[in-house]
């Protein structure tokens, strides 16, 4: 949990709801990510999940993900080197993609989804006479990526289309896959693709890009022994790295035990002998991967609470005008007052992007950055939505 000091400084600095994410947190987990893992991989850190730290993890890793223009310009303002780029995305217009291959000519890969994305590509390279370097994304059965055959007719008839490198195949599957069984199995499918490509094309792939979807506890009654699970995916990834170099792309993994939410106890009442405390957050800013109407209970601490006290069941609500505005059930607290601060964990990753954030205009919340050395930092203030509606 935050010191009780940053806390006490948030406070007096910010109206409650509001994001911090730490940097010396962010900066072990990847530690332990690179000690779990075979030694050769290289760690690719997808910016979506977490566009705010996009700095600090581009100088743990050897590259970042963009999907975007957005996020792109984010990277570019954050100093981020542009070889470290993988330009990715389901849709790339022929704008986007003449821009940066003109203004940006050191990006590192780009990704080609699609038949359209691959002439897309070879056009900008042909019209301004550099060679792209690009990652052949192979689907996994959904709309993203090249169907198999596709892929294996590019690699085919590479040499008609010079000014296209291809450095190899991007595989991304999903996310928040909790047995090593399946990571395993995908390995090896990419691992046995590369041989047949050389045998039966001859053509070697440098290298795979990997994204894992490592799987992430929310949830306090969830039982994961993540030791044991990286363990058992290392040895399949080091076959892999033994036939080809490895990227690891991962976001959620990185990104998710570095950010805390925090928000304020505005009401509590008692409603048919259910207690409710309602805080000045809710389900717009606050979102856990397998939430499951709140019945499950995340990782929550009420700042100062006494511990000597006696607990009872709270259910927690946020400030929406919909019964939907839960963010979790029946969770034990000693007294609640109006007041009370709450520190929901593990909310580095997704959460603050995938909630309904303009419903009903409510604020933006601030963004707090935590720096290594103890520094807290306004990355954002809070934002009124009538502000973004009405220019």
């Amino acid at each position: 949990m935050l010191k009780n000091n940053t806390i006490e400084e948030l406070l007096r600095k910010q109206m409650t709801p509001c994001y911090v994410f730490e940097e010396a947190r962010l900066k072990q987990r990847l530690d332990f990510l690179k000690a779990m893992l075979p030694a050769q991989v290289k760690l690719c850190y997808a910016v979506k999940a977490n566009p705010f730290i996009a700095a600090w993890a581009a100088a743990q890793t050897e590259r970042v993900e963009v999907c975007s223009p957005g996020e792109v310009n984010i990277c570019l303002k954050a100093g981020i080197a542009l070889d470290k780029l993988v330009v990715s995305g389901v849709y790339k217009t022929p704008e986007y993609i003449d821009w940066l291959v003109r203004t940006h000519p050191d990006i590192g890969r780009y990704t080609v989804e699609s038949m359209e994305q691959l002439a897309l590509l070879f056009k900008a390279g042909r019209d301004t006479g550099k060679r792209l370097p690009v990652l052949l994304r192979l689907t996994s059965g959904n709309q993203f990526g090249l169907d198999e055959a596709e892929l294996r007719s590019v690699i085919r008839d590479r040499d008609l289309y010079k000014e296209i490198d291809i450095c190899g195949i991007q595989y991304f599957s999903g996310t928040q896959k909790h047995t090593a069984r399946r990571v395993n199995k995908e390995l090896a499918f990419l691992g046995k693709l590369c041989m047949e490509l050389k045998e039966q094309e001859g053509f070697t792939v440098r290298e795979i890009e990997y994204g894992g979807g490592f799987y992430v506890p929310y949830f306090q009654e969830e039982a994961f022994d993540e030791d044991t699970y990286l363990q058992d995916i290392a040895e399949e990834i080091q076959k892999l790295c033994d036939i080809t170099d490895v990227v690891l792309e991962l976001g959620r993994s990185i990104a998710a035990s570095c950010g805390t939410y925090i928000t304020r106890v505005v009401d509590v009442k008692t409603n048919k002998g259910q207690k409710y405390a309602i805080v000045d957050g809710g389900i717009h800013q606050l979102v856990y991967f397998g939430q499951m109407m709140a019945m499950k209970k995340p990782f929550l601490q009420k700042w100062q609470e006494e511990t000597t006290q006696r607990k009872e069941e709270w259910t927690i609500c946020g400030s929406l005008c919909t019964a939907n505005d839960i963010l979790v059930k029946q969770y034990p607290l000693s007294e609640v007052k109006i007041g009370d601060v709450l520190l929901f964990e593990r909310t580095g990753a997704y959460s603050m992007l995938e909630g309904m954030a303009l419903f009903l205009s409510r604020e933006l919340p601030a963004v707090f950055a935590l720096k290594e050395e103890g520094e807290l930092k306004k990355l954002r203030p809070q934002i009124a939505v009538d502000e973004l509606i009405f220019m």
